[in-house]
C-alpha cells in the first residue's frame, strides 16, 4: 500500500476548498487503479492536508498529478501555494 500526503497553506477560505474537493476532486482519485480511501483534512488557519491510499506507487504517482491539475484548472486562487507533498509506502497502519 502507498500513501501521498499533501499539505496546503495559505488557503483562502477553508470550507469553500473543502466543498469544492468533495463535491468534483474526490471523484477523479475513485477512478485511479488500485484506490483504496482518501481523507481531506482542514488544519484551521488556511492549513489543510489530504491523504491518499493506493495499492501501489503509480496509483500514488497518479493522485498527485491529478490533484496539481485540479488546483491550476478549479480552484488557482483558493490555493494559493503549492502542497509540500509525502509520498511513500505504508510501513504500518490499523482500522477500526
Amino acid at each position: 500500500m502507498y500513501g501521498a500526503v499533501r499539505r496546503y497553506e495559505g488557503i483562502t477560505d477553508n470550507a469553500e476548498a473543502g466543498r469544492l474537493v468533495g463535491e468534483s476532486f474526490v471523484a477523479l482519485l475513485e477512478h485511479v487503479p488500485g484506490f483504496i480511501g482518501y481523507y481531506w483534512i482542514d488544519g484551521g488557519n488556511g492549513v489543510m492536508a489530504s491523504l491518499s491510499l493506493f495499492e501501489s506507487q503509480e496509483g500514488a504517482d497518479k493522485s498527485v498529478e491529478i490533484a496539481h491539475a485540479w488546483v491550476a484548472e478549479n480552484a488557482p486562487t483558493l490555493f494559493p501555494n503549492p502542497p509540500r507533498v509525502t509520498e511513500g509506502p505504508v510501513v504500518a497502519s490499523a482500522t477500526a
